[in-house]
């Protein structure tokens, strides 16, 4: 990893290895300026006694980590038309804490309802006066985009940067789930015509989705618990009946089939076996799309 030059105007320079300014240190021509990442001030020397090279900051966004890239450019003197040789200067990884601050707020928000519910019950509900401005993301995204700028800033001002290259991806939802949807299908839900409940009683066949049994009332059932970031999409929800769905509350999938005596006992009662019916229900299941959805919106 090089090591970040600014010259005693604290303007950027190009960077240099870490020998070379561990020697600068040791000279007294060079003094810290920053430790993480490692930045050092020359003394002697501005930016006009300096020549610079080209250089290029590449920035990978994802939704739980970002990579960013900090790379030389030297032009081929073979081929005009080759791209330019690239060598890497400094390599990043920001670790985004969306999850973290989605927790917080929901933890903030539940106490606020508390408090209402208890000392203000007589005052109006304000809900609804709230207002958003135009481009307004969750903060859970809005805290992606703003690390991700205030790094491009930092480096930038460390750094002679003159190219900056970002990886603008975007996720097709559907596609993801069916890969081949077309057409009118874009805009037509996996709900359309159904109820939910109908929808999960025609998919599982009107029967428990772990221990088979039909014969008794069936119960709409997260298959990843609420409590464990499962969503209420309609792929991750199935009919259990109220034995399952009672033992089941926030288990794995994989836990409750294995450990669960009275799951393996209305199994064996049924004639089923409880591989093939744990593998009916993970056969089911669809990866969630809230990456994907995060990549998008702050795309």
């Amino acid at each position: 990893m090089a090591v970040f030059v600014l010259g005693k105007n604290k303007q950027p320079l190009m960077p240099c290895s870490e020998k070379r300014a561990r020697l600068l240190l040791e000279r007294g021509r060079a003094v810290v300026v920053h430790l993480t990442p490692f930045v050092i001030r020359l003394r002697d020397r501005c930016l006009s006694d300096c020549a610079l090279q080209p250089t290029l900051l590449g920035i990978d966004p994802g939704s739980k980590e970002t990579g960013l890239a900090l790379m030389r450019l030297e032009e081929n003197a073979t081929d005009e038309q080759a791209p330019a040789t690239r060598h890497v200067l400094c390599l990043f990884q920001l670790v985004h804490r969306g999850f973290q601050i989605r927790q917080a707020l929901e933890q903030r928000a539940g106490l606020r309802r508390r408090r209402r519910s208890k000392n203000l019950r007589y005052r109006q509900p304000r809900f609804d006066n709230r207002t958003r401005k135009k481009g307004w993301l969750p903060p859970s995204l809005q805290h992606r985009v703003d690390t991700t700028m205030a790094w491009v800033d930092k480096l930038c001002r460390w750094a002679p940067v003159t190219h900056l290259n970002m990886e603008l991806v975007r996720f097709d939802l559907q596609k993801t789930e069916n890969p081949e949807i077309s057409g009118v299908e874009y805009q037509q839900d996996t709900l359309l015509g159904y109820e939910v409940r109908e929808y999960l009683l025609e998919k599982w066949g009107r029967e428990c989705a772990y221990c088979g049994t039909g014969d008794t009332p069936l119960e709409i059932e997260h298959v990843v618990a609420k409590s464990r970031d499962g969503s209420s999409r309609v792929s991750n929800l199935t009919i259990a009946c109220h034995e399952c769905n009672q033992a089941k509350d926030s288990q794995w999938l994989a836990d409750f089939f294995a450990t669960d005596k009275g799951l393996k006992k209305r199994l064996k009662a049924n004639g089923l076996s409880a591989e093939v019916r744990l593998e009916r229900v993970q056969r089911q299941l669809k990866l969630p799309l809230r990456d994907a959805a995060a990549v998008n919106a702050t795309r």
